[in-house]
């Protein structure tokens, strides 16, 4: 609550607060009404200890005292004010384990935008720097209503074992931090969400119970790629700014980034970042000494804990506010890389973007998607479930769209076209890719594409990648060789009618499905004949031609070349289409 500094005894919360630079806690979440609470409301100490330190009501002294003057024990006008059951049943002694259960009462959550997010808001104007915190206050309230919606559940029924969905929504109290907790003070502009577990059931009398904690955990990951894609399109949408991957770690997934942002200034501020890479270069030798090859996603994620715990510099006693931080942090910038770098900023993001919207069509194909994303997860994981589809789907949206707005529900969209077409259940809770569905036929493509799944000597994000990318391209070339046997012959043509008095029946087109009806003036007898005769006309005409070449040839000698082929090849070009070269769109479309 008071950020990384030191609280002295005796000091006001909201004084500690403004020697400490930061601003005050604000209430979030739908379940606030509830508790007589509303959103954006400033988060009092005597609030925070009630719900947060003993899981009772935010109100709970003034509840209580009004129960005391009505004549009510003090176990019973405390027991009023206790939101579902109460932290000291943890600590009876007829509680089974007692001494191993510690009351939960909450949920941390960070949401921190990109690197170079945080470097366009500490080296940038006052205006730029407003807009990019309001695109911070807006990804996280849509990213906490998709958790309140589509992931919170409570304990229902049967001992706990079933879950239900919430019936308010979440109470979520949130602090704005500004700095890194790196030796040197960086800027890591990020918001802490504490997120009480005390939510109400779904019933008549709305009793208060416990969070699911499985449900919150299991979503994380898709929370935190959907904030990533909310904040990429605030920011492009207010600062018309595009975003671009960065490879971080070779061989892992990349990082969307503001396009024109000097690299350089990411390592000047991620100094806690390389601080960790450079502790897990350490912990990944001697994993891979001890297990006989690299880790996986879930080791390398418990490695990356380690190192974290193990770099972690303790806390400042310097406390600057935010005004001076920002003329810290400007001038460290200069003297490392110069003023033409950090003022060229705004104006090198901008010329970014225009040359990204250049080449890049932000097109979603949801069924080149869907390959995409079952592809990926099913080489990294093997088996999984929808969560992992939803968390990949939006990384795929944002590499795809790099900034620009998608559709409400594309991501679902994309994961029940995965589920239905290219997986089977695996398991009772589980599911893997459907190979049968996603691999072709053909021996010869099986043949390039399984190796690729079992390649060890490559990373696991690297062989999903080139797997995803032979199956996309086999859906194009599917597709393509569906256009060319679906286009018509390039001498039907249509002439008008001689009569429009018999009606005739309405007819297919051959290529884009729509209806030719007789009242366009098109008689499909005269047509046919049409194009006999023309047919005759070009057959008796490549023979005349045929004939003359072989007395050519005869007459000077020269050897007989057979003849092309009429029937249209796989690569040629369809008619009124051209070809830029150099130009891609980026991306799948």
């Amino acid at each position: 609550m008071v950020g990384d500094g030191h609280r002295a005894a005796g000091t006001s919360l909201r004084a500690a607060q403004d020697e400490a630079g930061v601003p005050p806690g604000i209430w979030k979440g739908r379940g606030l009404a509830a508790v007589g609470l509303t959103a954006g409301d400033v988060v009092t100490e005597r609030q925070a200890e009630l719900l947060l330190g003993e899981g009772r009501h935010p109100d709970a002294d003034r509840i209580e005292s009004e129960l005391l003057e009505q004549g009510k024990s003090p176990a019973r006008a405390r027991r009023a004010t206790v939101l579902g059951r109460p932290i000291e049943h943890n600590r009876s002694p007829k509680t089974e384990k007692a001494k191993e259960r510690i009351p939960w009462l909450g949920m941390h959550l960070v949401f921190r935008p990109p690197p170079t997010a945080h470097i366009a808001w500490a080296l940038m104007g006052h205006e730029i720097r407003l807009v990019l915190e309001l695109c911070q206050d807006i990804a996280r309230d849509k990213t906490l209503e998709w958790l309140e919606d589509a992931v919170a559940q409570i304990r229902w029924k049967g001992g706990g074992k079933h879950r239900a969905g919430i019936r308010d929504g979440l109470i979520v109290a949130v602090f704005r931090h500004y700095e890194s907790r790196a030796a040197e003070s960086k800027p890591l502009l990020h918001d802490h969400a504490l997120v009480s577990i005390r939510v109400r059931r779904p019933d008549e009398k709305g009793t208060w119970g416990n969070l699911s904690a499985d449900s919150m955990l299991a979503h994380i990951v898709a929370a935190d790629t959907l904030f990533t894609l909310f904040f990429m399109e605030e920011v492009s949408a207010r600062l018309g700014w595009a975003w671009e991957p960065r490879e971080v770690t070779p061989g892992r997934r990349p990082v969307m980034e503001i396009a024109g942002i000097d690299q350089r200034l990411i390592g000047w501020q991620s100094t806690r970042r390389q601080q960790i890479e450079d502790a897990m270069s350490v912990l990944t030798a001697k994993y891979e000494e001890k297990h006989g090859h690299a880790p996986g996603e879930r080791a390398g994620y418990a490695l990356g804990c380690q190192a974290a715990d193990r770099t972690r510099p303790p806390k400042r006693t310097e406390l600057l506010s935010l005004t001076e931080l920002r003329k810290r942090w400007r001038t460290s910038a200069i003297r490392a890389y110069g003023a033409d770098v950090v003022d060229r900023l705004a104006q090198r993001a901008r010329a970014a973007a225009a040359a990204v919207w250049a080449r890049v069509r932000p097109v979603v194909d949801i069924v080149l998607a869907a390959v995409d994303v079952v592809a990926v997860v099913y080489v990294m994981r093997g088996a999984f479930k929808r969560h992992h589809l939803l968390a990949e789907a939006r990384r795929h949206l944002s590499y795809v769209l790099r900034g620009r707005p998608h559709e409400p529900g594309l991501d679902e969209r994309i994961v029940q076209a995965a589920v239905d077409g290219y997986t089977r259940p695996a398991s009772r809770r589980m599911m893997t890719a459907d190979l049968r569905a996603l691999y072709p036929r053909d021996t010869e493509d099986q043949a390039v594409l399984r190796p690729l799944t079992r390649k060890r000597t490559a990373s696991p994000y690297e062989r999903a990648r080139l797997a995803a990318g032979a199956l996309a391209a086999r859906v194009h070339a599917t597709r393509r060789a569906e256009r060319l046997g679906s286009r018509p012959r390039p001498y039907a043509v249509a002439v008008p009618a001689a009569s429009r008095s018999h009606p005739r029946p309405f007819h297919t087109g051959p290529k884009s499905g729509r209806l030719l009806e007789p009242e366009t003036g098109v008689d499909v007898d005269t047509v046919e004949q049409t194009r006999q005769t023309f047919e005759a006309a070009a057959a008796k005409l490549a023979a005349t031609l045929q004939d003359s070449k072989r007395a050519r040839a005869a007459a000077y000698g020269l050897r007989s070349q057979p003849a092309p082929a009429t029937t249209p090849q796989p690569h040629a070009q369809q008619p009124g289409t051209q070809h830029t070269p150099g130009r891609t769109t980026g991306g799948v479309t």
